[in-house]
């Protein structure tokens, strides 16, 4: 799949379309998911078709969105929220989308503009009131800011500190930014 061979991209909608199981189909769907392909698009509808009434596969779905090293992942993930099956007040999907792309895209959330850290700072903002302990657990995504290169430092700084300055901010978040920050 890394080099881009037309009949790697097939045999790899083969197997998702031959699955029976879902495992399988994951294992296709993760590796069509890093291809800006019309595969992936028909894989993604296709995989959410089959399982939407199973909530925990779901979840897997929007993690393996929020994952890929696609260069739009950002906004695909920003137009994942507004999807159907993702609520803000859900834990178990803000994980699977917010905090996969925030804690396990490291390509994407790591971005040289800054963009993954606002992003992060923008949803800890609004998850903080909403259920504190999440959102101080997605906070620690910048623990080891200081250990990135003097441009993203600064971009990972300024998201910590947009989230320190949000009035209101519960007890929990406070902390783990001003751990973060010290």
């Amino acid at each position: 799949m890394e080099l881009g061979d037309e009949a790697v991209r097939a045999l790899a909608m083969r197997q998702f379309e031959a699955a029976d199981n879902m495992t399988d189909a994951m294992a296709a769907l993760s590796v069509l998911a890093n291809c800006d392909c019309t595969e992936r698009l028909t894989a993604l509808d296709r995989f959410y078709a089959r399982w939407k009434d199973e909530a925990l596969v779901i979840d897997k779905w929007f993690s393996v969105q929020a994952t890929s090293r696609l260069p739009d992942t950002l906004n695909e993930v920003r137009r994942l929220m507004s999807h159907r099956a993702f609520e803000i007040r859900n834990p178990n999907r803000v994980r699977a989308l917010v905090s996969s792309f925030c804690q396990a895209n490291q390509v994407r959330f790591h971005a040289a503009d800054g963009s993954g850290y606002a992003f992060l700072a923008e949803q800890v903002g609004v998850l903080d009131p909403l259920n504190p302990q999440v959102a101080a657990r997605l906070s620690r995504a910048l623990d080891r800011w200081k250990k990135l290169d003097v441009q993203r430092q600064a971009h990972a700084r300024r998201a910590l500190e947009r989230i320190r300055d949000t009035g209101g901010l519960s007890r929990d978040t406070f902390e783990v930014v001003t751990r973060a920050l010290s």
